[in-house]
C-alpha cells in the first residue's frame, strides 16, 4: 500500500468520454469527505490519439500527455492507473500494470471476452496491489439509499425488481462502426450498459442465480466505417463503405435471485430520446422504491403510512440524509443536485482510499471478481437467447 504521508501519483489510460470523467474524478478527490488522503499528483493521461490526450491533460490539470499505455507502465513514478479504453485491451494492460506494481481501476465491462475476464480475476487473487472496477452507479446517493431501505427490510419481503438501461447513442444508422459494435453477442448493449444495471440489481437485491426468456436483437445490422478517430458516442466523418454490426442493439431477459425474487431486465442503445436511461423499480410487500438516472438528485419511495389518505409515492430529494451527499458536495443542503460527475469523484476517492489504506475509507470499489460475475450473467443471457429462452444457471460467486 502507498503510505498515507506520501503523494499518490495517478494516470488515466484513455482520453475519451469516460476517461475524462476518471481524470476529473481524481482531480476532485481531495475536495470531498475531508482529510484522509495524501496529496494526489495528476501525472499523465495517455491515448494513442495524442491530440486528444494533450487536450484532456490541459483541461484537467495533468502534468503530461503520453502516446501509449506502455509509457504509463514504464513510468516508475506512477502509483495508480485507470484503464478506460476498448474492452478487448483491458486484460493486456491490467496484467502489465499489475506486474509493474501499479494499482488498477478498470472500466466495465471487465474484459472483451469471458476468457480474459477469468484471467483478470485470477490475476487479482495473487496481486499485491489494489484492483478495482468502475461500477460508478454504486456511488449514486439515491441508489445507495434504496439499497439501505432493502437491507433494513423497510420494503418488506421483495416481490419484483424491474431494471432497464435505455440509451439512444446508436439510433442513427449513419453512426460510425466503432469497437462498440464488434465482439459478438453479449458485447453490445448487454456489455456496455447492461453490465451497469445487472450490477445495480445485485447491489440492491442480492445475487442472481439464473436467467431465462432472453432475447437479443440488432436494429441496425450495418454501419459506415469511420474515416478517422471516434471519441465516445460522438458523430464522426464516415466513408461509403459499410461493415457488419457483430453484437446486439437491444436485449431483454428475466432473472431469479437467490432470495427467490423475480427480476425483469431490458437494455438498448437504440431507444430514441433516452440519453442515459438507467432506471429501476424494486417492489416489496410493505413498500416500493424507484430511481431514474435522468433525475439523479431524487428517488421515489412509498410505504404503508398509518393512514391510507396519506399514502402514495413520495419524492425524496438528495440531501445529507443520503449516502455520499454529506461531505461529498460543496453545499451540503437538499435540493442542490447530484450528478454522474459526482459519482466518478466518489469512485476515485474510494479507490484511492484503498490505495492509501485510509483510516475511514468509503465503501470499497467492486473487484475484478465482481465484474467477472457480471460477465458470467451476461454469458448466461446469451446462452438463454440461443436456446429459445431456456433457463440458464449462473455460477455461484467465488
Amino acid at each position: 500500500m502507498t503510505r498515507s504521508a506520501e503523494p499518490i501519483s495517478v494516470a488515466v489510460i484513455g482520453a475519451g468520454m469516460a476517461g475524462r470523467s476518471h481524470a476529473a474524478g481524481y482531480r476532485n478527490v481531495n475536495t470531498v469527505f475531508g482529510a484522509g488522503l495524501p496529496p494526489v499528483r495528476l501525472a499523465a493521461i495517455a491515448d494513442a490519439n495524442t491530440e486528444l490526450a494533450e487536450d484532456a491533460a490541459r483541461r484537467y490539470g495533468y502534468e503530461k500527455a503520453l502516446p501509449s499505455w506502455e509509457a504509463v507502465v514504464e513510468d516508475s513514478t506512477i502509483d495508480a492507473v485507470s484503464i478506460v479504453v476498448g474492452n478487448a485491451l483491458h486484460r493486456r494492460i491490467a496484467e502489465a500494470l499489475v506486474a509493474a506494481g501499479k494499482h488498477v481501476l478498470c472500466e466495465k465491462p471487465l474484459a472483451g471476452s469471458l476468457e480474459d475476464a477469468r484471467a483478470m480475476a485470477e490475476l487479482e487473487r495473487t496481486a499485491e496491489v489494489v484492483t478495482a472496477v468502475g461500477y460508478t452507479f454504486r456511488r449514486s446517493p439515491g441508489i445507495a439509499a434504496i439499497r439501505e431501505h432493502v437491507r433494513r427490510a423497510e420494503l418488506g419481503d421483495l416481490s419484483l425488481f424491474s431494471g432497464r438501461y435505455w440509451c439512444d447513442y446508436a439510433t442513427d444508422p449513419k453512426g460510425p462502426l466503432t469497437w462498440r459494435f464488434k465482439g459478438g453477442p453479449g458485447s453490445g448493449a448487454l456489455g456496455d450498459v447492461g453490465s451497469h444495471v445487472i450490477d445495480v440489481a445485485e447491489y440492491v437485491a442480492g445475487p442472481i442465480v439464473s436467467v431465462s426468456g432472453a432475447s437479443l436483437s440488432t436494429q441496425i445490422p450495418k454501419r459506415p466505417l469511420p474515416l478517422g478517430a471516434v471519441v465516445g458516442h460522438n458523430a464522426a466523418p464516415v466513408s461509403d463503405e459499410v461493415g457488419e454490426v457483430e453484437n446486439e442493439d437491444t436485449a431483454s431477459f428475466t432473472a431469479r435471485f437467490e432470495s427467490g425474487l423475480v427480476g425483469t431486465f431490458s437494455v438498448t442503445r437504440t431507444g430514441f430520446g433516452l440519453p442515459n436511461g438507467l432506471a429501476f423499480d424494486v417492489l416489496g410487500l410493505g413498500g416500493r422504491a424507484a430511481f431514474d438516472q435522468h433525475r439523479p438528485a431524487e428517488y421515489l419511495f412509498d410505504d404503508a403510512q398509518p393512514q391510507a389518505r396519506t399514502r402514495g409515492a413520495r419524492q425524496i430529494i438528495a440531501g445529507p440524509q443520503m449516502p455520499y451527499f454529506a461531505g461529498g458536495v460543496p453545499m451540503e443542503a437538499p435540493g442542490v443536485g447530484a450528478s454522474n460527475a459526482d459519482n466518478f469523484t466518489y469512485q476515485a476517492r474510494a479507490f484511492l482510499d484503498q490505495v492509501a489504506g485510509a483510516a475511514e475509507p468509503l465503501p470499497a470499489c467492486a473487484t475484478f471478481a465482481d465484474a467477472l460475475r457480471t460477465m458470467e450473467i451476461i454469458r448466461a443471457v446469451v446462452e438463454s437467447s440461443r436456446n429459445g429462452g431456456a433457463s440458464v444457471t449462473v455460477p455461484p460467486a467465488a
